[in-house]
């Protein structure tokens, strides 16, 4: 339940910031939905975490944080995001946080296909990689760049396919009728 309510609010903030970028919109106006969204997933997964030492005890935790760490991933990516335009910082640092989760997508995406048995979520997971790449990309000074419209659009048809319709379908019990 808490995968579904995280990636549909993931969704929503991903596409705003997506036409938020591609309209111009202030940052600051930006970095409300992803105070919202990133403070949100952190006290979710800060419940989850008192929850799951309580329920399985200090001893034997590893795997029962597997879920909870990747989904702080976001969570402060989010929360980067919203300092990084409220107080309108240097975004190099928010650019390389990108590249550190976008390198960590890829066991997420390998775990997806094989221990979780979970297909679709490992295509997802490698999708996110590289949306959090073309960030690393449009923020960290490259030769390379990434027009803002390129990412506008990008990060908006990510949060629709990626996150707003499996949270929608996760929430509405809609997934399991995929297998």
């Amino acid at each position: 339940m808490t995968l579904g309510l995280g990636l549909l609010y993931v969704g929503c903030v991903l596409f705003m910031n997506g036409v938020g970028t591609l309209q111009k919109w202030d940052p600051k106006a930006m970095a409300v939905m992803n105070f919202f969204t990133g403070g949100l997933l952190v006290v979710i997964n800060s419940i989850n975490i008192a929850y799951t030492v309580v329920t399985v005890g200090a001893s034997g935790i590893g795997a029962d944080f597997y879920g909870i760490a990747t989904n702080m991933l976001f969570g402060f990516t989010y929360l980067f995001v919203g300092c990084t335009n409220l107080f309108q910082l240097d975004g190099r640092p928010l650019a390389w946080y990108c590249l550190f989760v976008a390198v960590n997508t890829l066991p997420c995406a390998f775990l997806s296909f094989t221990a979780d048995a979970d297909p679709i979520f490992g295509v997802i997971w490698l999708i996110w990689g590289t949306l959090w790449l073309a960030y690393w990309f449009a923020g960290a000074e490259m030769k390379v760049t990434l027009g803002p419209k390129f990412i506008g659009w990008y990060t908006v048809v990510v949060g629709i396919i990626t996150c707003w319709v499996p949270g929608y379908m996760l929430l509405a019990n809609w997934w399991q009728f995929l297998y």
